[in-house]
């Protein structure tokens, strides 16, 4: 079975790897909020279900892997300066020593695409829910500064390199006809890394928002209807092209033209 709340945040799964799964997403280094809410909705739960559960080795209805709190923190972060600097494998082996798990955009078993990964706690019993919390809070930051610098230092070693990239990614998005799922996401990731420089002016939201609904499921959901993949490709084409052009901020017409100052 599954539940979802109206506002798309909160979702329980019932009978998939665990007996009850509670979800809750949320955009921003929310952890503490969904932990909030998440305990909120366990605690009314649990006055009508009678949980299984040992003093030794926590919930015994959650799949073995998370015994214990059966808590599980999960952050997706963008690291495309990293990924260009050559510096993300370094990073990801620390963070593994740290007892965390790096997946990609589509969760376990996965390869980072866009330059997201999923970055998640990797033990859940022995540790409390709010040690759990913290911990991924403080790695998480460390690992955000680290992207800054990368950031700082890309901008000012190959800036010509970082605009072409950012460029390229914003003509073919603006243009394409057809487009697949991973060329998309590729190529939001380099638009998005332009926003975080300010060499486009277009809405954070709607760059977040397609990286979501250019998927194939939320597209036949959009279009009404299934498609074959070669229809998918050109519906995520023309619906990218007509995101981008709602998105812009003030009627800004896209990329400056050549010479023109980015500072």
């Amino acid at each position: 079975g599954l539940i979802v709340d109206a506002g798309e945040t909160v979702s329980i799964m019932i009978n998939e790897e665990d007996h009850l799964r509670i979800q809750v997403l949320q955009s921003g280094l929310n952890l503490k909020e969904c932990w909030k809410i998440i305990s909120g909705l366990d605690t009314e739960l649990s006055k009508k279900l009678p949980y299984a559960y040992s003093a030794k080795w926590g919930y015994l209805t959650a799949c073995p892997t998370n015994a214990g709190t059966g808590l599980r923190g999960s952050v997706m972060l963008h690291l495309p300066a990293l990924v260009f600097a050559g510096q993300i494998n370094k990073i990801l082996q620390a963070i593994a020593k740290l007892g965390l798990n790096i997946r990609g955009f589509y969760g376990e078993g996965t390869e980072a695409s866009g330059n997201l990964f999923q970055i998640s706690n990797q033990a859940t019993l022995g540790k409390t829910e709010a040690g759990i919390v913290d911990e991924i809070e403080k790695v998480i930051a460390q690992i955000v500064e680290h992207e800054k610098k990368a950031q700082q230092a890309l901008f000012k070693r190959s800036r010509k390199a970082l605009e072409d990239r950012v460029y390229r990614a914003y003509g073919l998005l603006g243009s394409a006809r057809i487009i697949t799922s991973k060329e998309a996401i590729e190529l939001l990731s380099a638009l998005k890394l332009g926003l975080d420089f300010r060499l486009v002016a277009l809405d954070l939201g709607t760059i977040n928002e397609l990286f979501i609904v250019t998927q194939p499921a939320h597209l036949q959901k959009l279009a009404g209807k299934e498609l074959k993949p070669e229809e998918r490709d050109i519906f995520r084409a023309d619906l990218i092209r007509s995101r981008l052009e709602s998105g812009r901020r003030g009627g800004d017409p896209g990329p400056p033209a050549p010479g023109a100052n980015t500072e």
